[in-house]
């Protein structure tokens, strides 16, 4: 029978040895770094709910003590996303996918009875290893694709956000193991105000890859100069989100040690990123962020956007509804945005389409994209209008109540 300490440390061992070794084959650059962060974060965030799931289906266990949680021995769970993900990133594509796909998954089938007496596999555990391959290796070897070949920036954007949320946010509750303090309608309502406060970030990731073409990610960075949606009232509205979110999660569930994580969120952004992205900034952008960066805060947001990039709202003029909201618009002074009528646009408009540099919605999102040019409490009505889920259950109602398509004359 195997040593169970042999079995994890060789288990945590063979992973990074392959890591560094593919790393010095191939030295990796930005854009790889950038593939190498996602896939393994995918990969680490995916594994988790599967193995929770083999455990309480006798697909697999673990009989392991010392660094568990839930269950799973986290040496070995690290192991595998970095097996999962980091490698597959550091071949490719010098390696077809399939072939790399095909190996990754005969060294797990090796492993899995190899890992003997750690792991402890039930009959039907080729059923977790095929979900475990299809939830976690097949999407994660996918991002780092995209990432490599710079495509489906949004779906890279929105995976980073899941992942960061995931990691972030919802692995340190899991871990403290909060607990509700309060009266149930309090807890829920601190636990809506988390929601509320963490649109911003959300928003902020749709605009860098919407309008800057890039990412979050540091190493997958925008290619142009994003003052535009939260950014054009405050210069770090992912990091301001994140610190909110933990102070509101730390009140909602009297759990001081949640604090951390805005500390930890200050300390990051007011250090590393100050140093390494501004300077960053300042050499891809120049004087355009360095204006930028005299006018917008760091932590505290302006309660009127930036006047930044102009935008135009083509709204029907022989709509009732239509011409009410762009008066209602125009009533509240927005900030560089003009509302025009449809018929001055070139093409057949059918409903109330909004316009800017490298952005065209329509319908609620356009509207949602307006109420960014007001103030900053309209501008979070609309970040959070024009969430996924949300925007199409509001289109669907405002079509029912008449703000269907129409054509424009």
């Amino acid at each position: 029978m195997r040593d169970p300490a042999t079995v994890r440390a060789l288990g945590l061992t063979v992973p990074v040895l392959a890591v560094v070794l593919l790393a010095l084959w191939r030295r990796p650059g930005a854009r790889r770094l950038a593939a190498i962060l996602l896939a393994t974060a995918w990969a680490a965030v995916a594994l988790l709910p599967v193995n929770l799931l083999a455990i309480a289906a006798g697909w697999w266990s673990f009989d392991a003590d010392g660094a568990l949680w839930q269950g799973i021995p986290v040496d070995l769970w690290l192991a595998w996303a970095l097996l999962w993900g980091a490698v597959p990133a550091l071949v490719a594509p010098a390696l077809p996918p399939l072939l790399v796909g095909a190996v990754l998954v005969w060294v797990d089938l090796a492993f899995m009875p190899w890992g003997a007496p750690v792991v402890r596999l039930g009959d039907p555990w080729l059923v977790g290893e095929a979900i475990a391959v299809l939830a976690a290796l097949v999407p994660a070897y996918t991002l780092a694709h995209w990432t490599l070949a710079q495509r489906h920036v949004t779906l890279r954007a929105w995976a980073q956000a899941w992942c960061a949320g995931a990691l972030l946010v919802g692995v340190p509750l899991l871990v403290v193991g909060v607990e509700s303090r309060w009266w149930p309608e309090v807890t829920a309502a601190g636990v809506q105000v988390a929601v509320v406060v963490s649109v911003p970030a959300v928003a902020a990731m749709r605009e860098l890859a919407r309008v800057g073409g890039g990412t979050p990610l540091p190493y997958d960075p925008p290619s142009r100069l994003v003052t535009t949606g939260p950014y054009a009232y405050v210069r770090n509205p992912m990091q301001a989100s994140m610190v909110l979110v933990f102070s509101v999660l730390a009140v909602t569930f009297a759990e001081p040690l949640l604090l951390l994580g805005a500390v930890v969120t200050v300390v990051y952004s007011a250090g590393l990123a100050a140093w390494h992205e501004g300077s960053q900034m300042e050499e891809a952008f120049g004087e355009r962020w360095t204006a930028y960066e005299a006018q917008v805060p760091v932590w505290v947001p302006r309660w009127r956007p930036l006047d930044g990039p102009p935008a135009s709202l083509f709204v029907a003029a022989d709509c009732t509804m239509c011409t009410g909201l762009g008066q209602w618009l125009l009533d509240r002074r927005p900030v560089a945005l003009d509302v025009r009528p449809a018929a001055e646009h070139p093409e057949v408009l059918r409903r109330i389409t909004y316009e800017a540099d490298g952005v065209r919605d329509q319908g609620v999102v356009a509207l949602a994209r307006a109420l960014g040019h007001l103030h900053l409490g309209w501008a979070l009505a609309g970040w959070m209008l024009a969430l996924p889920g949300v925007r199409h259950f509001a289109q669907l109602g405002a079509d029912a109540f008449g703000a269907g398509p129409r054509v424009s004359r």
